[in-house]
């Protein structure tokens, strides 16, 4: 174990209970937050996620499931992402997807999710935020259109993916989807491509003992070549340094 990590872990322990975090999230009323054991139970939520279902207080979402908090096919839609999650340990980042808003409005969110993991490693539950997205020439439409093409990427990185076929998927020009991704992620869509492939790396170089070529040609690159030079160039040390820091080798 490093001395970084070291640090952490005696910090962590030292703690009495969570970290109020969802406190700090209170505060923020365009950001769900919440936290779930390995059951799909609600352990802790901040106050948009519990104003948002109706509830009274946030207390009032503690033991509860996606299933019963939100209405189909919203709830079971979570659900099954959580599943995934807790089968596979690997995270999900730019999720758009629908979500409630105040007074029940259905509308938008980029959602960030991870698995939460026990002292002896194992996976224990998901936590994870969901940001709105709004602004004044927002259209539903044009959300439901980008979800398709996002999630597309996010399922099939590992292929040949071209931006002429992700944005007709769309129904938008290479122009407009370009400019959709810049607003909603703020690179372009070449860069979320490679962000995309660099994020699902990094989850297997840290989470697994699986060989980096084999990781590289998961990622969507032709040889280990090629993965090596883009992923130094986005996080700034090779693929094995990376794997080193973050299995404390």
């Amino acid at each position: 174990m490093t001395p970084a990590a070291r640090l952490r872990k005696s910090f962590f322990e030292s703690l009495d209970g969570m970290p109020p975090v969802d406190s700090l999230f209170d505060a923020v009323p365009d950001i769900v937050f919440f936290v779930k054991d390995i059951h799909g139970r609600y352990m802790a939520v901040n106050e948009t996620l519990a104003s948002r279902c109706g509830l009274k207080d946030k207390e009032s979402a503690i033991g509860l499931t996606a299933e019963q908090l939100f209405p189909p096919p919203l709830g079971e839609g979570f659900a099954s992402q959580d599943k995934e999650i807790l089968k596979t340990g690997h995270g999900i980042r730019d999720h758009l997807e629908l979500h409630l808003y105040a007074g029940g409005r259905r509308g938008w969110c980029l959602t960030f999710k991870e698995a939460v993991r026990g002292k002896d490693g194992s996976i224990i539950g998901v936590c994870g935020i969901s940001r709105d997205l709004h602004g004044p020439h927002d259209r539903q439409e044009d959300f439901a259109a980008m979800s398709k093409a996002i999630d597309h990427i996010h399922k099939h990185f590992e292929e040949p993916l071209r931006l002429p076929q992700l944005a007709e998927m769309a129904g938008l020009s290479v122009y407009q989807f370009d400019q959709r991704i810049r607003a909603l992620f703020h690179v372009t869509a070449g860069q979320y491509l490679v962000k995309v492939r660099i994020d699902a790396a990094c989850d297997r170089l840290a989470q697994t003992e699986e060989v980096i070529a084999q990781i590289a040609l998961s990622c969507g690159y032709s040889d280990q070549s090629a993965f090596s030079r883009q992923f130094k160039q986005a996080v700034g040390i090779s693929p094995l340094a990376y794997r080193k820091k973050m299995q404390g080798n």
